[in-house]
């Protein structure tokens, strides 16, 4: 059996996830996942199929790009090469494409959670104008076309005759396998190994003022909030509130986890921060205040020179190398 991770400590496995098999455990000290697995049961020969369909440009009206060109493993499912995601004929969104692990947490998706499942996620960008500009007929009739793809989707769900949901399972299958759980703060909390005093310190200074959003484990609550970013003149972009049309979410996106931040960059639902540093300046100089600013950031958060430092040392403990790189979620010849 091949796993993608396997950690042991105390006599218990804590992390599991097989290529091989319909497992899907994960650490003790995350929360229980919200995605309804019996829907949509792991199975290999689904994931496999997921896998090339995430790299295949055949989802994009013109076959140049594929689910990959914007959210690439080396960046932690996310990208680096521009601010603004970009589609084909180079077109360019108005957000930053957000890095993708530990879905399987997630109940809604996109910086402003247009979407309310993980199976229906594909469907945005794949027929979005400035990124796939595709039809799901085009997409099936294409598949279906593909004698490969024939016996793949065969052997996933014993039908060849190709159907729309059962492309969209594909993707989410291989998707919910892209958990990241084997950071240095991951062996902290299983006892492997211990925190530097500075890593110790910016962990208590990210108790006491990042937690309220970030939640740790995950290091996100996954729910929206206004961060305090002045508005893009050019953008425009309120958030949430074009999806909700309730005035006290504008300005509202997304909270992003930190997991992997080395790896994740630009930051911010635009892109507009290239370093941590300078989203570290944001949050302690950089608001710009509003009615819809939360409880937690209508006090500047008031940290000295060190304890930037400190509290960076602990967000890099927060890297997963082991993620980023791993062969069993990259491109499948």
């Amino acid at each position: 059996m091949k796993h993608i991770f396997l950690f042991c400590a105390f006599g218990f496995a804590i992390l599991l996830i097989s290529f091989e098999s319909s497992e899907f455990t994960y650490p003790n000290y995350f929360p229980k996942p919200v995605y309804n697995f019996s829907q949509n049961p792991l199975k290999k020969e689904t994931i496999q199929l997921g896998r090339r369909l995430f790299y295949d440009p055949i989802l994009s009206a013109d076959s140049s790009i594929s689910c990959a060109s914007c959210h690439s493993q080396y960046n932690a499912f996310a990208h680096v090469d521009h601010d603004l995601s970009h589609g084909i004929y180079d077109r360019i969104g108005k957000r930053n494409a957000p890095a993708l692990m530990n879905l399987a947490w997630q109940e809604l998706f996109m910086w402003d959670g247009a979407i309310n499942h993980l199976d229906m996620q594909a469907l945005a960008p794949m027929t979005h104008p400035n990124e796939m500009d595709n039809s799901l007929e085009n997409v099936i009739s294409r598949l279906r076309n593909n004698s490969t793809y024939r016996h793949y989707f065969f052997s996933a769900f014993n039908d060849s005759s190709i159907k729309t949901e059962h492309v969209l399972k594909a993707l989410s299958q291989f998707e919910l396998t892209f958990i990241s759980a084997n950071s240095k703060y991951d062996s902290v909390k299983k006892g492997l190994v211990s925190f530097t005093e500075k890593e110790k310190k910016g962990y208590e200074v990210f108790l006491q003022n990042c937690n309220a959003c970030h939640k740790e484990p995950l290091f996100s609550s996954y729910s929206f909030s206004n961060n305090g970013l002045p508005l893009d003149s050019t953008l425009l972009d309120y958030g949430r509130v074009s999806i909700s049309l309730q005035s006290a979410d504008s300005g509202y996106f997304k909270i992003p986890t930190l997991r992997n931040l080395r790896y994740s960059f630009p930051y911010m639902h635009d892109g507009r921060f290239k370093t941590l540093s300078k989203v570290i300046q944001h949050y302690t100089s950089g608001i710009d205040y509003s009615l819809n600013l939360p409880k937690e950031l209508k006090k500047p958060i008031q940290l000295s020179s060190e304890q930037k430092v400190e509290l960076m040392s602990f967000l890099f403990t927060l890297n997963d190398s082991s993620f980023v790189f791993n062969k069993q979620y990259s491109y499948l010849k």
